[in-house]
């Protein structure tokens, strides 16, 4: 009776033992089936958002290639306008230096006071002054009308003696000046009439009116 229930105590304990083997097992491989169910979870998810950025991020090249392309498309004519531009500018500089007459040196002047006998409160000659330019040809004879082209470089040849701007000035004579052959005789004054001068030119065949002879006036007569 001893032998049957000590064989029925092992039968019993190896049943127990092998039913705990299989538990055990079968833990274990449901715990490995959801570590690689998660991993693959894992990775497969990361595959697809890398995926997008790859997209985003040769879009993103393009795109930037594209502007670059175009924007060296749009920039070349700029520059050539630009380049354009700066070549006119210079064209029109040069030509206005080339037409406009040397600066004056002002430490050459000879001025004589006035005597207070009369308006003229100094007299300036200037041995530096140059004939102001011509576009005339041929035998001169002195022009006095106001659409002349002979008109307009005598106001030009007195601007540049009095440094008054054409602008600024009033021209209340300018005629021939009875004292000499081909000279020209003038008397203006700056808008505001602060500034009024007697203007002497003389003609210089080639080269144009030269003044001789600036006198200040305190006024109008």
């Amino acid at each position: 009776m001893s032998n049957d229930f000590q064989s029925g105590s092992r039968s019993s304990y190896r049943a127990k033992r092998k039913k705990t083997n299989l538990i055990l097992n079968g833990l274990i491989v449901i715990v490995l089936a959801l570590i690689f169910f998660v991993a693959y979870t894992i990775f497969l998810s990361g595959d697809d958002k890398a995926a997008p950025k790859e997209e985003q991020t040769k879009i993103a090249a393009n795109e930037s290639s594209e502007k670059g392309d175009k924007n060296t498309e749009d920039k070349t004519p700029v520059e050539e306008n630009e380049k354009d531009s700066d070549s006119e500018e210079s064209a029109d500089e040069e030509s206005e230096e080339a037409s406009a007459p040397e600066q004056v040196d002002e430490s050459q002047a000879v001025i004589t006071e006035g005597d207070g006998s009369s308006n003229v409160l100094r007299t300036i000659e200037n041995p530096a002054w140059k004939p102001v330019g011509t576009v005339q040809t041929g035998e001169h004879a002195p022009v006095y009308d106001s659409s002349s082209v002979d008109w307009q470089e005598m106001l030009k040849a007195i601007s540049y003696a009095t440094g008054l701007e054409q602008s600024n000035m009033t021209v209340y004579w300018l005629g021939r000046d009875k004292s000499s052959g081909n000279g020209t005789f003038s008397t203006v004054a700056s808008k505001d009439k602060t500034q009024k001068y007697n203007v002497y030119l003389q003609w210089v065949d080639g080269e144009g009116w030269k003044p001789t002879k600036v006198e200040e006036l305190s006024a109008i007569q």
